[in-house]
């Protein structure tokens, strides 16, 4: 499972993503499914405030970065 879109808020930040299976997560659910390893590309990592956040894998390609999918409504 991977994720496909993403909804953002009126910021430009992540606040939900769409998966490949059809699932919505808002944020904190679509992180527990990346620490569990459920959804491919993508990892956790804590930000210098110290709070967790959802990456893309690097791999070079922009155009799989979570900021450039499609967004959903």
């Amino acid at each position: 499972e991977s994720f496909i879109a993403v909804k953002k808020n009126g910021d430009g930040d992540i606040t939900a993503f769409q998966t490949s299976s059809g699932r919505v997560l808002d944020y904190e659910q679509a992180l527990a499914e990346v620490k569990a390893g459920n959804i491919q590309g993508v990892n956790a990592f804590k930000g210098r405030d110290g709070e967790t956040y959802i990456r893309g894998d690097a791999d070079g390609d922009p155009s799989n970065n979570l900021d450039n999918l499609p967004t959903f409504e």
